[in-house]
Protein backbone atom coordinates (compact mmCIF):
# COMPACT_ATOMS: atom_id res chain seq x y z
CA UNK A 1 0.00 0.00 0.00
CA UNK A 2 1.29 3.65 -0.62
CA UNK A 3 -0.20 5.89 1.48
CA UNK A 4 -0.13 9.86 1.27
CA UNK A 5 -0.38 11.35 4.12
CA UNK A 6 -1.10 15.12 4.89
CA UNK A 7 1.41 16.64 8.06
CA UNK A 8 -1.02 19.69 8.41
CA UNK A 9 0.59 23.13 8.64
CA UNK A 10 2.48 23.52 12.15
CA UNK A 11 4.83 20.63 13.51
CA UNK A 12 5.07 17.30 14.61
CA UNK A 13 2.02 16.99 16.44
CA UNK A 14 -0.17 17.48 13.47
CA UNK A 15 -0.68 14.52 11.69
CA UNK A 16 -3.78 12.75 12.37
CA UNK A 17 -4.17 9.34 14.50
CA UNK A 18 -4.96 7.65 11.07
CA UNK A 19 -2.15 9.06 9.48
CA UNK A 20 0.47 8.29 12.49
CA UNK A 21 -1.01 4.18 12.07
CA UNK A 22 -0.58 4.20 8.42
CA UNK A 23 3.59 5.85 9.49
CA UNK A 24 4.37 3.23 11.90
CA UNK A 25 3.16 0.23 9.68
CA UNK A 26 5.59 1.36 6.95
CA UNK A 27 8.47 -0.54 5.90
CA UNK A 28 9.72 2.88 4.15
CA UNK A 29 8.80 6.48 5.10
CA UNK A 30 9.56 9.72 2.49
CA UNK A 31 9.41 13.06 3.39
CA UNK A 32 8.38 15.63 0.78
CA UNK A 33 10.18 18.27 0.75
CA UNK A 34 10.09 21.18 -1.79
CA UNK A 35 6.27 22.28 -1.96
CA UNK A 36 5.94 23.61 1.60
CA UNK A 37 7.72 23.72 5.16
CA UNK A 38 6.99 22.60 8.38
CA UNK A 39 8.15 24.54 11.82
CA UNK A 40 10.28 21.15 12.91
CA UNK A 41 12.79 19.53 11.03
CA UNK A 42 12.89 15.95 9.61
CA UNK A 43 15.12 14.71 13.16
CA UNK A 44 11.29 15.82 15.35
CA UNK A 45 9.24 14.19 12.93
CA UNK A 46 11.90 10.63 13.63
CA UNK A 47 11.87 11.19 16.82
CA UNK A 48 7.47 11.71 17.50
CA UNK A 49 6.91 9.00 15.01
CA UNK A 50 9.98 6.24 15.66
CA UNK A 51 10.82 5.70 12.42
CA UNK A 52 13.63 6.96 9.85
CA UNK A 53 12.55 9.41 7.51
CA UNK A 54 14.13 9.70 3.79
CA UNK A 55 14.01 13.04 2.65
CA UNK A 56 12.25 13.41 -1.10
CA UNK A 57 13.36 16.41 -3.08
CA UNK A 58 11.71 17.57 -6.25
CA UNK A 59 14.16 15.64 -8.43
CA UNK A 60 13.34 12.47 -6.96
CA UNK A 61 9.43 12.71 -6.71
CA UNK A 62 9.37 13.53 -10.23
CA UNK A 63 12.52 11.84 -11.92
CA UNK A 64 12.79 8.76 -9.66
CA UNK A 65 9.14 8.15 -8.47
CA UNK A 66 10.15 4.27 -9.09
CA UNK A 67 12.07 4.11 -6.41
CA UNK A 68 9.10 5.47 -4.06
CA UNK A 69 7.13 3.47 -5.22
CA UNK A 70 9.33 -0.35 -5.17
CA UNK A 71 7.75 -2.94 -3.60
CA UNK A 72 4.87 -0.86 -2.31
CA UNK A 73 2.31 -3.32 -3.67
CA UNK A 74 3.81 -6.12 -1.41
CA UNK A 75 5.16 -3.29 1.44
CA UNK A 76 3.59 -0.34 3.10
CA UNK A 77 5.51 2.61 1.98
CA UNK A 78 4.47 6.42 3.25
CA UNK A 79 4.96 9.37 1.28
CA UNK A 80 4.58 12.75 4.00
CA UNK A 81 3.06 16.07 2.69
CA UNK A 82 3.22 19.03 4.40
CA UNK A 83 -0.68 20.46 4.60
CA UNK A 84 -3.04 18.24 2.38
CA UNK A 85 -1.83 15.41 0.04
CA UNK A 86 -3.67 17.02 -2.91
CA UNK A 87 -2.13 20.74 -2.33
CA UNK A 88 0.43 20.34 -5.60
CA UNK A 89 0.11 18.43 -8.70
CA UNK A 90 3.02 16.39 -8.30
CA UNK A 91 1.22 14.38 -5.38
CA UNK A 92 -1.62 13.88 -7.97
CA UNK A 93 1.03 12.92 -10.54
CA UNK A 94 2.74 10.23 -8.01
CA UNK A 95 -0.97 8.64 -7.16
CA UNK A 96 -1.39 8.54 -11.21
CA UNK A 97 1.99 6.15 -11.53
CA UNK A 98 1.40 4.41 -8.52
CA UNK A 99 -2.37 2.96 -10.20
CA UNK A 100 -0.57 2.24 -13.18
CA UNK A 101 1.68 -0.28 -11.87
CA UNK A 102 -1.57 -1.46 -9.91
CA UNK A 103 -0.38 -0.65 -6.37
CA UNK A 104 -3.33 0.19 -3.86
CA UNK A 105 -3.45 3.62 -2.63
CA UNK A 106 -5.00 5.16 0.47
CA UNK A 107 -4.41 9.05 0.83
CA UNK A 108 -4.87 10.83 4.79
CA UNK A 109 -6.41 14.14 4.72
CA UNK A 110 -4.91 17.25 6.91
CA UNK A 111 -5.65 20.81 6.78
CA UNK A 112 -3.94 23.00 4.31
CA UNK A 113 -3.69 26.58 3.66
CA UNK A 114 -6.34 26.21 1.27
CA UNK A 115 -9.10 25.81 4.29
CA UNK A 116 -6.93 27.47 7.15
CA UNK A 117 -6.95 30.61 5.26
CA UNK A 118 -10.31 31.11 6.64
CA UNK A 119 -8.46 31.98 9.74
CA UNK A 120 -8.47 35.61 8.48
CA UNK A 121 -12.03 36.05 8.52
CA UNK A 122 -12.91 35.66 4.99
CA UNK A 123 -15.78 32.61 4.74
CA UNK A 124 -14.32 30.42 2.25
CA UNK A 125 -17.57 29.90 -0.15
CA UNK A 126 -16.56 33.45 -1.11
CA UNK A 127 -13.20 32.27 -2.28
CA UNK A 128 -12.80 32.07 -6.59
CA UNK A 129 -9.49 30.76 -8.01
CA UNK A 130 -6.58 30.21 -5.88
CA UNK A 131 -3.04 32.03 -7.59
CA UNK A 132 0.39 31.68 -7.46
CA UNK A 133 2.97 34.27 -7.43
CA UNK A 134 6.49 33.82 -7.98
CA UNK A 135 9.68 35.40 -7.56
CA UNK A 136 10.36 37.70 -10.45
CA UNK A 137 13.92 37.83 -11.91
CA UNK A 138 15.81 40.29 -13.73
CA UNK A 139 14.20 38.99 -17.39
CA UNK A 140 11.07 37.00 -16.27
CA UNK A 141 8.14 38.82 -14.83
CA UNK A 142 5.03 37.16 -14.92
CA UNK A 143 1.58 38.39 -14.66
CA UNK A 144 -0.56 35.95 -16.22
CA UNK A 145 -2.29 35.26 -12.41
CA UNK A 146 -3.52 39.06 -13.14
CA UNK A 147 -6.58 37.53 -15.60
CA UNK A 148 -7.32 35.33 -12.73
CA UNK A 149 -7.74 38.08 -10.20
CA UNK A 150 -9.63 40.01 -12.55
CA UNK A 151 -11.70 36.99 -13.31
CA UNK A 152 -12.34 36.43 -9.60
CA UNK A 153 -13.01 40.52 -8.60
CA UNK A 154 -15.89 40.35 -11.46
CA UNK A 155 -17.58 37.72 -9.49
CA UNK A 156 -16.72 39.80 -6.62
CA UNK A 157 -14.98 37.27 -5.13
CA UNK A 158 -11.61 36.88 -2.49
CA UNK A 159 -8.45 35.79 -4.27
CA UNK A 160 -6.04 33.51 -1.97
CA UNK A 161 -2.31 33.85 -3.77
CA UNK A 162 -0.02 31.04 -2.72
CA UNK A 163 3.58 32.61 -2.45
CA UNK A 164 6.59 31.13 -4.34
CA UNK A 165 8.94 28.82 -2.45
CA UNK A 166 12.67 27.97 -4.08
CA UNK A 167 14.14 24.91 -2.03
CA UNK A 168 17.08 22.92 -3.18
CA UNK A 169 16.87 24.97 -7.05
CA UNK A 170 20.22 25.83 -9.41
CA UNK A 171 20.81 28.84 -10.64
CA UNK A 172 21.33 29.07 -14.16
CA UNK A 173 25.09 29.12 -14.54
CA UNK A 174 25.08 25.75 -12.47
CA UNK A 175 21.93 24.09 -14.07
CA UNK A 176 23.48 24.92 -17.56
CA UNK A 177 27.22 23.46 -16.48
CA UNK A 178 24.97 20.41 -15.18
CA UNK A 179 26.84 21.20 -11.99
CA UNK A 180 24.91 19.99 -8.70
CA UNK A 181 25.33 23.24 -6.71
CA UNK A 182 22.29 24.55 -4.98
CA UNK A 183 21.01 27.84 -3.97
CA UNK A 184 19.96 28.75 -0.57
CA UNK A 185 16.27 28.61 0.43
CA UNK A 186 13.68 31.57 -0.38
CA UNK A 187 10.79 31.63 0.59
CA UNK A 188 8.48 34.89 -1.03
CA UNK A 189 7.07 37.57 1.35
CA UNK A 190 4.16 39.07 1.59
CA UNK A 191 5.90 42.28 1.64
CA UNK A 192 7.41 41.17 -2.11
CA UNK A 193 4.29 39.36 -2.99
CA UNK A 194 2.85 43.05 -2.59
CA UNK A 195 5.06 44.74 -4.03
CA UNK A 196 4.83 42.52 -6.96
CA UNK A 197 1.50 43.17 -7.42
CA UNK A 198 1.83 46.99 -7.72
CA UNK A 199 4.29 46.85 -10.33
CA UNK A 200 2.24 44.55 -11.82
CA UNK A 201 -0.56 47.03 -11.57
CA UNK A 202 1.52 50.26 -13.07
CA UNK A 203 2.19 48.16 -16.20
CA UNK A 204 -1.92 46.17 -16.54
CA UNK A 205 -3.82 49.73 -15.63
CA UNK A 206 -6.79 47.70 -14.91
CA UNK A 207 -7.46 49.11 -10.99
CA UNK A 208 -6.84 45.27 -9.72
CA UNK A 209 -4.01 45.51 -7.43
CA UNK A 210 -3.76 49.25 -6.26
CA UNK A 211 -1.94 50.85 -3.30
CA UNK A 212 -5.26 51.11 -1.96
CA UNK A 213 -6.32 47.62 -2.65
CA UNK A 214 -7.51 45.89 0.50
CA UNK A 215 -5.84 42.64 1.43
CA UNK A 216 -4.92 40.30 3.96
CA UNK A 217 -1.56 39.05 5.05
CA UNK A 218 -1.47 35.91 6.66
CA UNK A 219 1.77 34.40 8.42
CA UNK A 220 2.58 30.91 9.66
CA UNK A 221 -1.18 30.33 9.66
CA UNK A 222 -1.92 27.02 11.78
CA UNK A 223 1.27 27.43 14.25
CA UNK A 224 1.72 28.99 17.26
CA UNK A 225 3.21 32.17 15.80
CA UNK A 226 0.37 32.77 13.35
CA UNK A 227 0.10 36.21 12.53
CA UNK A 228 -2.31 37.94 10.39
CA UNK A 229 -2.48 41.84 9.23
CA UNK A 230 -5.29 43.08 7.18
CA UNK A 231 -4.89 46.77 5.18
CA UNK A 232 -4.26 48.15 1.84
CA UNK A 233 -1.30 46.87 -0.54
CA UNK A 234 0.82 49.94 0.24
CA UNK A 235 0.29 49.64 3.77
CA UNK A 236 1.48 45.56 3.72
CA UNK A 237 4.55 46.37 2.08
CA UNK A 238 5.73 47.69 5.12
CA UNK A 239 4.56 45.53 7.82
CA UNK A 240 6.77 42.79 9.69
CA UNK A 241 5.36 39.48 9.63
CA UNK A 242 8.46 37.27 10.35
CA UNK A 243 9.50 34.03 9.26
CA UNK A 244 8.16 31.94 6.70
CA UNK A 245 5.41 30.31 4.93
CA UNK A 246 3.44 33.78 3.96
CA UNK A 247 0.23 33.68 1.88
CA UNK A 248 -1.78 36.79 0.81
CA UNK A 249 -5.43 37.13 0.44
CA UNK A 250 -7.05 40.22 -2.13
CA UNK A 251 -10.19 40.81 -1.04
CA UNK A 252 -13.51 40.80 -3.20
CA UNK A 253 -16.73 42.93 -3.53
CA UNK A 254 -18.64 40.42 -1.79
CA UNK A 255 -17.12 41.23 1.63
CA UNK A 256 -20.43 40.53 4.22
CA UNK A 257 -20.55 42.43 7.33
CA UNK A 258 -19.31 39.68 9.80
CA UNK A 259 -16.23 39.19 7.80
CA UNK A 260 -15.41 42.92 7.73
CA UNK A 261 -16.13 42.95 11.62
CA UNK A 262 -14.27 39.65 11.88
CA UNK A 263 -11.35 41.46 10.18
CA UNK A 264 -11.03 44.59 11.83
CA UNK A 265 -9.35 43.28 14.53
CA UNK A 266 -6.61 42.86 12.10
CA UNK A 267 -6.52 46.19 10.69
CA UNK A 268 -3.42 48.02 10.49
CA UNK A 269 -5.08 51.16 10.96
CA UNK A 270 -9.01 50.65 11.75
CA UNK A 271 -10.40 53.63 10.60
CA UNK A 272 -8.89 53.32 6.91
CA UNK A 273 -9.71 49.86 6.95
CA UNK A 274 -13.40 51.22 7.53
CA UNK A 275 -12.70 53.10 4.72
CA UNK A 276 -11.44 50.89 1.97
CA UNK A 277 -14.16 47.93 3.38
CA UNK A 278 -16.97 50.44 1.96
CA UNK A 279 -14.73 51.51 -1.27
CA UNK A 280 -14.11 47.53 -1.61
CA UNK A 281 -17.78 46.68 -0.93
CA UNK A 282 -19.36 49.56 -3.23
Amino acid sequence: MLYIIGLGLSDETDITVKGLKAVKSSERIYLEAYTSILTVGKEKLEEFYGKEIIIADREMVESESDAILADADTVDVSFLVVGDPYGATTHTDLVIRARELNIPVQVVHNASIMNAAGACGLQLYNFGQTISIVFFTDTWRPDSFYDRIKENKQFGLHTLCLLDIKVKEQSIENLARGRKIYEPPRYMTINQAAEQLLEIEENRQEGLCTPDTLAIGCARIGTATQQIVAGSLQELVDVDFGGPLHSLVLAGSKMHHMEADFIREYAVDKSKFDHLVSKTSA
